[in-house]
């Protein structure tokens, strides 16, 4: 009788609590995104496994003492993971567009202006019961509006890691669901007529511009913000790998091995996260809304920096570019490209909007460092 009440109390199914299933149904739907609608699938899948994993009881997979657990203290509490990531990004990363016209760091940095915005609004939400933000949480929770993944979880783990998960998760969710907010956004504020603006053709970039360009980027961070030196280095280094012509083999392993395998790693030491006692709370709600908010508020930033733009320069700029001033790379350019084609089928923005876009990946990157100079001092 002992033996069985023992083996009954080492099942999953006596220890199971609604929480815990609650949370693994969450895991199926990222799941579910992530093959059935190809939403950011290189992250919400190990993100919702891992989430799974986690939740499953007596198991500790996800506990201090688990592999997932383990996986997060080394690359998520260190943000060494985040930082590997911006690694293979700028070795992916083409910044010709965003040399060949500057004045598209202006649109990268109006995006910005969610994160700014909403941080007031996380702060705000104290006026409501149940909510405690303090001025750290409303930093890690504002950077969501940059729309920059491996920024976002960076700051958390910094500032606020109690809420990594729930921030984690938003962030990579409104990331995915860029080509369903940003589209409505960009209609609404511009005409026919300026999404019909046909941009010039840009200037061809010499191989020097752009091996100097990541030197250029790192001696203004190193002078002026060097809290955000972590972030705009590997992104720079990993962009001066791709430039130089003479490390192919790091470029390559860059672009695939180290981003690939990181990418699993860091996926699934989020989904340790969502675990029903941590993620099942008023400040995940608050956390989501805001979240979406920020979003919306970075994309129509862009959008009216674009259309200011358009207005200096004469009619000149399609103001639909500034909607990738966000730095969800590429993923933003292809939308505007999108929405550019639907009024004029010969209007291809691409090229234009990768120049915002990696001007959105700088802006979020120099916006985390301010957050963290600032409040994390």
């Amino acid at each position: 009788m002992k033996n069985a009440e023992a083996l009954w109390q080492s099942m999953g199914i006596a220890n199971m609590a609604p929480g815990q299933f609650f949370m693994m149904l969450v895991g199926v739907l990222l799941i579910y995104l992530a093959i059935r609608k190809k939403f950011e699938p290189l992250l919400l899948l190990p993100i919702g496994f891992g989430a799974i994993l986690s939740n499953i009881p007596i198991a500790g997979i996800g506990g201090p003492d688990g592999l997932l657990g383990y996986v997060y203290a080394v690359g998520i509490e260190t943000g060494v993971f985040p930082l590997l990531i911006f690694l293979g990004v700028g070795a992916l990363t083409d910044f010709g567009a965003l040399i060949a016209m500057p004045m598209t760091l202006f649109l990268g940095a109006a995006a910005q202006f969610g994160i700014f915005i909403t941080l007031l609004g996380a702060l705000a939400l104290n006026l409501l019961p149940g909510f405690n933000f303090s001025l750290a949480d409303a930093s890690a929770i504002a950077i969501i509006g940059g729309a920059d993944g491996p920024t976002a979880i960076f700051l958390a783990s910094r500032l606020a890691p109690d809420l990594l998960a729930a921030i984690a998760v938003a962030a990579y969710s409104y990331m995915a669901l860029v080509p369903i907010i940003q589209p409505p956004i960009m209609r609404l504020l511009t005409t026919e007529r300026e999404r019909k603006v046909v941009m010039s053709q840009l200037r061809p970039v010499s191989r020097l511009e752009k091996i100097l360009f990541p030197f250029a980027v790192l001696a203004l961070c190193i002078l002026f913000l060097p809290s955000a030196a972590p972030l705009i280095g590997m992104l720079m280094f990993g962009n001066l790998l791709r430039e130089a012509g003479v490390v192919e083999r790091l470029n390559h392993a860059a672009q695939n091995e180290i981003i690939n395998v990181v990418t699993i790693f860091l996926g699934l030491a989020v989904g340790s996260k969502l675990s029903a006692d941590k993620f099942l709370s008023l400040d995940t709600l608050g956390i989501l809304a805001l979240g979406a908010f920020a979003f919306c508020v970075g994309t129509a930033a862009g959008v009216l920096m674009g259309k200011l733009m358009h207005r200096l320069s004469g009619g000149k700029v399609n103001p639909l570019i500034g909607a990738a001033g966000v730095s969800a790379v590429p993923m933003s350019a292809r939308v505007v490209n999108k929405v550019g084609l639907e009024t004029d089928q010969q209007n291809f923005l691409l090229m234009h909007a990768m120049g915002p876009n990696v001007a959105g990946v700088i802006g979020s990157a120099v916006a985390a460092g301010v957050l963290l100079a600032v409040v994390g001092n």
